[in-house]
């Protein structure tokens, strides 16, 4: 059986306001008639550029010992949509995106960079974790260990600590009144911000994120430790 082809990336020279643009294009104009005679313009402004950034970003995280991995086959996500069981059958998303995962940790979450007509922005965590997860992560709360991350000065002033969709109450199980009910109430463990356009416009785009990750080193540690 043939093997595909590697992926080929160029260098890393920053994202250009045409690419912004053709995300507004597309969104004016989803459907195939329009995309496919473009799809060469895609792949330069776009896609290519992703994969430029997924490796730059590697070579970072590795420097660095921020605990992430980025892989420019992997990491970034197709723009198809799966349309299956959606009511909204639009073929492509109005966005491109890249995760980012745990190395020698929890298979779930990890870094994540959006870009997206006014919605740039980078992330990480644990979204929508498996009930073990997060289970092992009230269990920390409810001892009051190893939280030491979550309050640290620079994660906080950068992402504003960890935060997400939560529930209404304290889960059964744990004192209402508990001091850190807030975190009990969590479904997801995530954190993020959002970028400014020049800075995703930048070719220093790499060492922006990879700054802004390093901020989250002991959270993204703490998380990716959490057994499922």
């Amino acid at each position: 059986m043939a093997t595909a082809a590697p992926i080929q990336t160029d260098t890393f020279t920053g994202f250009t306001p045409e690419a912004i643009q053709f995300l507004v294009d597309l969104a004016d104009n989803n459907d195939r008639a329009w995309f496919n005679p473009r799809k060469a313009e895609y792949e330069r402004l776009l896609k290519r550029p992703l994969e430029a950034l997924c490796v730059a970003l590697d070579e970072r995280f590795k420097a660095r010992d921020i605990p992430l991995e980025a892989d420019p086959a992997r990491s970034p996500f197709r723009i198809y949509r799966d349309v299956r069981f959606a009511k909204d059958k639009s073929p492509y998303k109005t966005h491109i995106s890249a995760s980012f995962a745990y190395v020698g940790g929890n298979p779930h979450g990890g870094g994540y960079f959006h870009f997206q007509p006014g919605e740039m922005h980078i992330g990480g965590g644990l979204w929508r974790p498996e009930p073990a997860t997060l289970a092992a992560f009230r269990r920390l709360v409810d001892k009051g260990e190893g939280l030491e991350p979550l309050d640290d000065q620079g994660f906080v002033a950068a992402f504003g600590g960890i935060h997400g969709e939560a529930l209404t109450r304290v889960p059964q199980g744990y004192a209402k009144d508990h001091p850190r009910a807030e975190l009990l109430k969590l479904k997801d463990l995530t954190f993020g911000h959002r970028l400014a356009d020049d800075e995703v416009l930048s070719a220093g785009l790499p060492d922006t994120l990879a700054d802004d990750f390093a901020k989250a080193i002991p959270v993204f540690r703490l998380l990716g430790s959490l057994q499922t």
